[in-house]
């Protein structure tokens, strides 16, 4: 006879305790506990549970390893962002923001993936309203099935029945188990069926595909150790009034967490961005002034960002900083080396930053470009539309190295560009001669705008 408990959980990170608490000590939130009634399964009379045979112990060395190939969802970004496909048995966690794309993202990925046989499981759409999305999307697919089921047991019973390749769950908020009381969406609900499915990767070997809801501060619904036990994090972010969308991967135990997708959201779906470079940048008839191109990385992909500024004189007293896409403490830092090591008054002008596209940068090689952006609008002179940069700066104004050099040299080249500003440490270990654009090294503040501004 199974035996009924309750506890309280933290709605925010899934601690567990036996009496309601006021203050998590997990993560210090205040009134986050949550009374909910669990059902404890008792052990047999041979003392194993539900999982069967217990396991022994082995040496390492006794354990074979099975070379298992990925496979291809035929979408570029999503198996660059995977580290070179799906991995057999893996469990995948997808979030992001509602009305992003998350939905159609693993719709358009059930729908590619030809020659392998997929089960979509929804529990907040209809098989009527996913058939009309298809149809939207435009892509056909005799080897997808649709299922609307929230209950784990009987999702379960038609895995078994059909056998499919790959497993996509929209959205583990809406499954509930019938091992636990509390309704679907608790943190309780959650663990269990994110722990029954992944139960189920591993021991058949089938990919699963989980999409979660997220918080309003931007981190993943439901308790922590959902992140813990999945083997891949997946965050689909992007602005609403933008129509390109970022996925990043914030854990991969099968590849780097370094990788960038991009999409261009559409009438018919989410296109993949194979040159995330030439959307980013406005192609202009003439030059203007405050804008700056900088040579990113994110991850192993280089990109060429456009960054805009907007320098004036502070018309209300106390001078404003915004910034869009850019960290402002560290625009805050760059103004200060500008005004302290440089001589520039900026600390009485109004000074706004923007980062074409509406993506967020955190690499620090795009320093350079900010700060000849900024004096670029403050002068109002225009910097050459073949001129881009890719470098640090120091807070004593010393123009600093970045890493992967060579790759945002090979972007710019790429694109047309016919100059580029680099840190002399970097040109000691770059082949200069290879590239044919022209790369000036520079050490100091002081030379960058002699170059620029003469």
């Amino acid at each position: 006879m199974a035996k009924t408990k309750s506890s309280f959980f933290c709605q925010s990170c899934g601690y567990q305790s036996v009496k309601w608490l006021g203050k998590c000590p997990s993560c210090d939130t205040w009134n986050s506990f949550i009374e909910e009634i669990t059902v404890k399964e008792t052990k047999n009379n041979s003392g194993s549970t539900s999982l069967g045979k217990a396991r022994k112990p082995l040496l390492i060395n006794e354990i074979t390893v099975e070379n298992e190939q990925r496979f291809s969802t035929n979408d570029a970004e999503l198996d660059r962002i995977l580290g070179g496909g799906i991995v057999p048995g893996s469990l995948v966690l997808f979030g992001g923001e509602p009305g992003i794309g998350k939905s159609t993202l693993m719709l358009q990925v059930a729908l590619q993936a030809k020659g392998i046989k997929i089960l979509y499981v929804s529990g907040e759409e209809s098989e009527q309203q996913i058939r009309m999305r298809a149809e939207r999307v435009g892509i056909q697919n005799d080897t997808c099935f649709i299922l609307a089921e929230t209950n784990t047991q009987n999702i379960f019973k038609q895995i078994e029945q059909n056998e499919p390749n790959l497993v996509i769950i929209d959205s583990i908020q809406t499954l509930h188990s019938a091992f636990i009381e509390s309704s679907p969406g608790s943190v309780s609900q959650v663990r269990e069926c994110a722990a029954e499915l992944m139960r189920f990767a591993k021991e058949s070997g089938t990919p699963v595909f989980i999409i979660g809801h997220i918080t309003k501060d931007g981190s993943l619904a439901g308790p922590k150790v959902l992140e813990h036990m999945v083997d891949t994090v997946l965050q689909f972010e992007g602005d609403r009034n933008y129509v390109y969308r970022l996925l990043r991967t914030t854990k991969n135990r099968f590849g780097s967490t370094n990788e960038l997708g991009i999409y261009e959201m559409r009438g018919t779906g989410l296109r993949a961005v194979s040159n995330p470079s030439e959307i980013l940048i406005t192609h202009r008839d003439e030059p203007t002034s405050g804008v700056a191109i900088a040579a990113s990385m994110e991850g192993l992909r280089p990109m060429l960002i456009e960054i805009q500024s907007l320098v004036s004189s502070a018309a209300y007293g106390t001078p404003q900083r915004a910034s869009t896409g850019f960290d402002l403490r560290r625009l805050n830092m760059l103004l200060a080396v500008l005004e302290k090591r440089c001589g520039f008054r900026l600390g009485v002008k109004d000074v706004f930053l923007n980062i074409a596209g509406g993506i967020k940068v955190e690499d620090p090689g795009i320093d350079l470009a900010v700060v000849c952006a900024v004096l670029s609008s403050n002068e109002d002179l225009c910097i050459p539309q073949d001129t881009c940069f890719a470098a640090e700066v120091g807070l004593t104004g010393e123009i600093r190295p970045v890493n992967r050099i060579e790759q945002r040299i090979a972007e710019a080249e790429k694109l047309g560009f016919k100059r580029m500003f680099i840190s002399s440490y970097n040109s000691k270990g770059v082949d200069l001669n290879k590239f044919k654009i022209k790369l000036i090294s520079v050490s100091k503040m002081e030379e960058v705008f002699t170059h620029l501004f003469g």
